[in-house]
């Protein structure tokens, strides 16, 4: 069963380059998640891995990239469920960027009724939480 979720659109006051080269490189993606709720990081700029507390390892590969709008990743070996997590960033002005995230997995329904909260919470952390790290 197709389970798909759209993030909250964040405005970054950063050029569609700058913020989109930020995020290609997955040794950053750890700092736009939740602190509290990860353990056990692991990154190369391709991939990363990491524990959700209480729950699974959750590995991302890069799948694609269209530079400068898309980042396509895909999930790793042993997740609990196959998905893909779309990153799109548009360039609202010189200086001025919009990103948000699409994530589409195959999640039976048992499972989709534990999940589906806590990832959209989630991908909106992600989201409000790079705006926050690409403005320092």
């Amino acid at each position: 069963m197709s389970t798909k979720i759209e993030s909250k659109h964040v405005e970054i006051n950063k050029s569609v380059q700058e913020v989109f080269d930020f995020v290609k490189d997955f040794n950053n993606i750890e700092q736009v998640l939740p602190k509290d709720k990860i353990s056990d990081w692991k990154s190369d700029f391709d991939q990363c891995s990491f524990k959700i507390q209480n729950a699974a390892v959750i590995p991302l590969v890069k799948e694609s990239v269209i530079e400068p709008n898309t980042i396509n990743i895909v999930s790793g070996e042993k997740t609990p469920f196959p998905f893909t997590l779309k990153i799109t960033f548009n360039a609202l002005a010189t200086d001025k960027t919009e990103v948000f995230l699409n994530f589409d997995g195959e999640i039976n329904a048992f499972l989709k009724m534990m999940v589906v909260k806590p990832l959209n919470s989630l991908f909106n952390f992600m989201a409000a939480e790079l705006k926050t790290v690409c403005e320092k």
